[in-house]
């Protein structure tokens, strides 16, 4: 016969337990459902952050053109070593004639026994000078021997140093593609950002900059501080001759600039050939430390890892090729985004 139980009742503990858990969820689920939508970002939380992606994609630039830099160096170097090497093949197979025609020169002459000869010989004193001749060529032989011995392991040599310049020049390749593309992500996100502000807000932060350009233009005009020599001075004439030239990552002019395109640019103007990275032209010069103690044309450097450059103007001003978006302009020091960390006084 079957046993009729009746069914086990849940514990008290757990029915609390599943009725706090449904009072929750219901809370949640009203919360969710009164909750604001998210807040669109304010103008300024959107300048902060297109900032910030612009001075990342200004680091990736100064790697770029390091990259590319070393890309061209290695490039004229292979050309010189290819052309070394023609060349050497060329002189090692002259080297070979010579010795060809040394060894058949010997091979004709010896070809007769020696005394034969003499007996046979209508002049014998003419004889003795041409012996005289073969002993001479066997050391010429050993002679041409040693160049071409020393000229194959010149030539395999640079062979070998051009393989690695190759390699060399094959991984440098990739990373300017990389940092490329890092380059133009970072200018894409900026560029998205800037297009969720409305046309009233992006005009006001246009006027913002025009309005703080203006002012440091003033400043900078308004200077007693004299350049650090005549060809800071060219320098500097030659950089006020392209204001409001667009910023391009990657270029040097004479049309358009990135950064340290523009001070490079700026001092071939003035007969000084200076590195092209904005790392590298800190060694251009003498540092200067104090903002007190720079002079008109001298080469400003920013953030820890200086990667921005531009040429000081006076008063705390500079000129400079600032991001993507922009012209080269004026701009106080302290605007720029990062610490001013010294001059150079090229």
């Amino acid at each position: 016969m079957a046993s009729h139980r009746r069914p086990k009742q849940p514990s008290r503990a757990r029915v609390t337990v599943l009725t706090t858990a449904a009072a929750a969820a219901v809370v949640m689920s009203s919360q969710a459902a009164n909750a604001a939508p998210s807040e669109k970002p304010s103008k300024d939380e959107v300048k902060a952050k297109v900032d910030k992606l612009y001075e990342q994609a200004e680091q990736a630039t100064e790697k770029y053109n390091g990259a590319k830099e070393k890309q061209e160096k290695l490039q004229k170097e292979i050309s010189t070593i290819q052309d070394n090497v023609a060349r050497g093949q060329q002189e090692l197979n002259e080297l070979r004639d010579d010795l060809g025609s040394m060894a058949s020169a010997q091979y004709r002459s010896g070809g007769i026994d020696p005394s034969v000869q003499l007996f046979l010989s209508s002049d014998p004193d003419d004889y003795l000078d041409k012996a005289s001749a073969l002993d001479q060529l066997s050391t010429q032989q050993v002679d041409a021997l040693k160049k071409i011995q020393e000229k194959q392991r010149e030539l395999a040599q640079q062979r070998s140093e051009a393989s690695e310049k190759l390699e060399d020049l094959a991984s440098t390749r990739t990373e300017l593609g990389n940092k490329k593309k890092e380059v133009q992500a970072k200018l894409a996100s900026a560029q998205k950002l800037l297009n969720s502000l409305t046309a009233a807000e992006k005009a006001q932060l246009a006027e913002e900059q025009n309005r703080a350009t203006r002012t440091s233009e003033r400043d900078a005009l308004s200077t007693n501080v004299p350049a650090g020599s005549g060809r800071a001075a060219a320098a500097y004439a030659a950089a006020q001759s392209k204001l409001g030239s667009p910023y391009v990552y990657g270029a040097t002019g004479p049309s358009s600039y990135d950064c340290s395109g523009l001070t490079q640019w700026a001092y071939a103007q003035a007969g000084v050939a200076i590195p092209r990275t904005s790392e590298s032209q800190t060694g251009a010069g003498t540092r200067i430390y104090s903002v007190s103690q720079l002079k008109v044309g001298d080469l400003v450097f920013f953030f820890n890892d200086l990667h921005h450059v531009g040429l000081y103007a006076g008063n705390g001003q500079i000129i400079h090729a600032p991001r993507t978006g922009t012209v080269v302009r004026y701009e106080s020091m302290n605007t720029i985004g990062g610490p001013f960390m010294f001059g150079v006084r090229v």
